[in-house]
């Protein structure tokens, strides 16, 4: 039998990337330099909405420094557009143009795009264009009266409808003892990574070769659409994503800036274009999220046991269905995972994805889940108010537990977790519950500023498998990952991933499964991903899905591969290969110190002295293995706060915060709790500051962070983070950790927000002037 190496899962090794990214050596796209390298910058619509009657470039070819002005007009450019596909009934196919050509639908889309010789110039070139637009009545927002159609394939804007169904719920209601309902908005936000978007494209005429450096969190998605609309081989097509600054779902789609950088390299043969968007941009163009409203009724029994929940969900998606996930992403997660970590028998949500003349909306950290688990959550703390009952009791009674797994929750989908009972009463351990009780009672008594204490509790579906897809229906199933693991002939190992990393640490975490799964050191490992080329298909990074299946992948090809070194040694040492121990890059027999071979010694052999193989053993020692986990994985948390309110302004101070989550195995325990840490920043600034304002003209309000607040590290407190570790049915026993700290925060705050004052939060964000007007 083989004996286990040392161990560097479970332990916090130091990053592989930390010696890079720390010393100001990353290789971002926006690094990058290349021999006769050109600079594009896009001119965007003013308007909300216009049917757009001319665009005059003429001024701006003639001007020094141009080396290209294109609009939707331009050939090569006319007729060319993305086109998300769904095979739901209900869903509305539409375009997603390169550059607006018929007319502009929201205010920041593309008109036109100038090459020039640095942006400066480009920059100046775009005020020389004139574009002569008629406008159209603008609508915003999703859940008011169409002034105009957005698309004419949508007169009613609704792009997509779904109603998910289980059980009786007329008849559940009939028997619920207790009735509530709530009419809830979410707040309009995006992920604002700290490097916006940027691409890099170069085509060689010669070989018709088109090469794409982006900031991508999905190369090679974006390899496949590139070459279907570029009609070009798969294989003509390289997209390298280098290191990149933050992601968050926002990189997770294929904008049609990129398609227009790829479409001016071909134009221009030998040219390398680049664009790096600016955070004004970024803010006006880039995906947005979670402008949804929720409209809630849900019947209880007298000891608040969850009977029947009946919803209708409206998603604003924007004015176009993004690629690939078009616009049921949003709409279709509220509707499949509403009910959350929760048992319940009987429910009806009708949810729909509604096209305004706003910028698109797409996957950001967690997609929809923050505003859904706000919804449900807001519905448990009304229940237990009108019930007389605490908020901890009334989700204890409605919790799945570990005997109910796999528990199938009402929209069919698998909950395998069950650990939310055990998440929360280790919160409410490490928060102290009955020591907030006591000061809570004495600021009342001592009239002082009061306190209120929110709890939430939620399910992060991670690493979907082909049949877990909570999503559109999508031509493509997102459940697999590959990955190829090699031993040089030196003895070193390489691996080539499938996944795509924006400062998660996947080089160190692969790693680690690699020198695991293989039995060498960390340091003897070497992870490659983010370039087409070199690796075989991965779908890239979403739902939380690396460890989960890119984790799975690594740890069947470095599994596969020792199993080689151990047949091939078996050979040479005269064993059998199941008497044979490979740990710490050496080879032995199990129990014996000597003989021993190394890991460079044995790879000699399947390299360059193929005439030592032993009879049966190919050359080589590499192996390539794909992992679908067919469902995924459900990982459960809670998380409790306790905020201090200013009645004389409605300020909140953040106090203290807890999370427990079931992450399965912890692969790099500063990974994953960086990650749930960075995660619950970003719910906290979602649901306090961060709100993306139209006016009713269709203008961006907030659009530079001088009006779009983020939080800092002041405004985020000290952090206490657990773990509950059931291991789950994958190959590493790993769960996901990358969104679900983003769940909790809307809920939290606004729950604490009415514990402390009584005041129910019907919209969010959860600013000082709602807080103060409750108050008045």
């Amino acid at each position: 039998m083989s004996e286990p190496t040392t161990s560097s899962a479970g332990t916090s090794v130091r990053r592989k990337e930390d010696a890079r990214l720390l010393t100001g050596n990353g290789r971002y796209v926006s690094d990058l330099t290349l021999p006769r390298m050109r600079h594009v910058a896009f001119l965007r619509s003013p308007l909300g909405h216009a049917r757009i009657r001319e665009v005059d470039t003429s001024r701006a070819r003639a001007m020094p420094g141009v080396d290209a002005v294109v609009t939707a007009a331009t050939p090569g450019f006319a007729g060319v557009a993305l086109r998300a596909q769904s095979a739901l009934p209900s869903y509305v196919e539409t375009d997603q143009p390169v550059l607006a050509g018929e007319k502009a639908r929201f205010s920041g889309e593309a008109v036109a795009a100038v090459v020039a010789r640095d942006r400066y110039v480009a920059e100046d070139a775009l005020e020389l264009i004139d574009v002569e637009y008629d406008e159209l009545p603008v609508t915003v927002c999703a859940w008011a009266p169409p002034q105009h159609p957005v698309h004419p394939q949508a007169p009613d804007n609704v792009l997509l409808e779904r109603t998910f169904t289980a059980g009786d719920v007329d008849a559940a209601f009939d028997r619920a003892d207790v009735v509530v309902e709530r009419d809830l908005t979410t707040n309009r936000h995006g992920g604002n990574p700290i490097e916006c978007r940027a691409g890099v494209a170069r085509w060689e005429a010669a070989d018709r070769r088109l090469t794409f450096w982006s900031g991508t969190q999905v190369p090679h998605i974006v390899r496949t659409v590139l070459a279907e609309l570029l009609d070009l081989p798969e294989s003509n097509v390289r997209v390298i994503a280098p290191d990149v600054g933050g992601g968050f779902g926002v990189k997770a789609v294929v904008y049609p800036e990129d398609l227009a950088l790829c479409l001016l390299a071909r134009q221009l043969p030998g040219v390398a274009v680049k664009w790096v968007e600016d955070r004004a941009e970024h803010l006006l163009a880039a995906t947005h999220a979670r402008d949804h409203r929720y409209r809630l009724r849900a019947g209880f029994t007298a000891d608040g046991r969850l009977l029947a929940l009946d919803a209708d969900v409206t998603c604003n998606v924007g004015a176009y269905s993004v690629y690939p996930w078009t616009a049921g992403i949003e709409p279709l997660m509220a509707g499949g995972l509403l009910t959350g970590p929760y048992r319940l028998d009987d429910y009806r949500a009708t949810v729909r994805g509604v096209a305004t003349n706003t910028a698109p909306s797409g996957p950001y950290r967690g997609v929809a889940r923050p505003a859904s688990v706000f919804a449900m959550e807001t519905i448990m703390d009304t229940a237990a108010r009108r019930l007389g009952i605490s908020t901890v009791d009334i989700r204890d009674r409605n919790l799945i537990r570990p005997e109910d797994v796999p528990y199938r929750m009402p929209s069919k989908l698998v909950d395998d977790s069950g650990q939310y009972g055990q998440c929360l009463a280790r919160a409410l351990e490490l928060f102290g519950l009955d020591e907030f009780r006591a000061e809570q009672q004495r600021r009342r008594v001592a009239r002082q500023p009061p306190i209120g204490m929110g709890v939430a509790c939620y399910n992060e579906l991670t690493g979907l498998g082909r049949a877990a897809s909570a999503g559109p229906r999508m031509p493509f199933r997102t459940g697999h990952d590959a990955c190829t693991v090699r031993v040089n002939p030196d003895g070193r190992v390489v691996v080539f991933s499938g996944v795509t990393s924006q400062g998660q640490g996947l080089e160190t975490t692969v790693a680690q499964i690699v020198a695991d799964g293989l039995g060498v050191g960390y340091d003897d490992v070497e992870v490659r991903f983010g370039d087409t080329t070199e690796s075989l298909w991965g779908f890239g990074a979403f739902s939380s899905r690396q460890a989960v299946i890119g984790g799975g992948a690594a740890n069947l090809a470095a599994t596969a591969v020792k199993d080689k070194v151990l047949e091939l040694a078996a050979g040479l040492l005269e064993a059998e290969p199941s008497d044979l121990a490979l740990h710490d890059g050496e080879v032995s027999v199990a129990g014996q110190r000597e003989p021993r071979l190394s890991l460079a010694e044995i790879a000699r052999v399947a390299y360059l002295e193929t005439h030592r193989l032993p009879d049966g053993i190919d050359p080589g020692l590499d192996a390539t293995r794909f992992y679908d986990p067919i469902r995924g994985a459900f990982a459960a948390g809670a998380q409790v706060a306790t905020v201090e309110i200013d009645r004389s302004t409605g300020q909140l101070r953040i106090l203290a915060w807890v999370c427990v989550e079931d992450a399965g195995n912890v692969i790099h325990p500063k990974i994953v709790e960086g990650q749930i840490a960075g995660a619950i920043a970003q719910g906290i600034g979602g649901a306090l500051y961060e709100h993306l304002v139209y006016d009713d003209a269709g203008n961006l309000s907030t659009g530079t962070l001088l009006d779009y607040l983020m939080p800092t590290s002041a405004e985020v407190p000290d952090l206490v983070i657990d773990h509950i570790c059931e291991p789950a049915a994958n190959p590493l026993g790993v769960r996901g950790v990358g969104e679900g700290g983003t769940l909790a925060p809307n809920a939290v705050l606004a729950g604490a927000v009415a514990d402390a004052l009584g005041i129910e939060i019907d919209d969010l964000p959860v600013t000082p002037a709602a807080v103060w007007k409750g108050l008045t």
